[in-house]
């Protein structure tokens, strides 16, 4: 005998308000927290911004193939420690 299997009705969540009466949905909820929409309420995530002056900026840069596994091949940071190396040419050169 072939038996379909169905799975029970989820009771309803209990809700220690009727919420088919609009005063006591009101009442209960008169001592929350307000707030003007999803975005205030989601963490802030990253970094925070910096100022204007000591922002990088994105270009596109042709280096050999050699050197960029070089500096690629010591790990996290090769960027910053390319950028610390032109930055010491620039001020040697000043």
């Amino acid at each position: 005998m072939n038996v379909k299997r169905t799975t029970k009705r989820t009771p309803k969540s209990d809700v220690p308000y009727d919420p088919k009466r609009k005063a006591a949905t009101l009442k209960y909820w008169k001592g929350a927290t307000a707030h003007r929409g999803v975005a205030e309420l989601r963490a802030k995530r990253g970094r925070p911004a910096k100022p204007p002056e000591e922002r990088k900026e994105q270009i596109a840069l042709r280096v050999d193939k050699d050197v960029l596994e070089w500096y690629r091949h010591q790990g996290t940071g090769w960027q910053t420690r390319m950028n610390a190396v032109l930055k010491a040419f620039r001020d040697a050169a000043s």
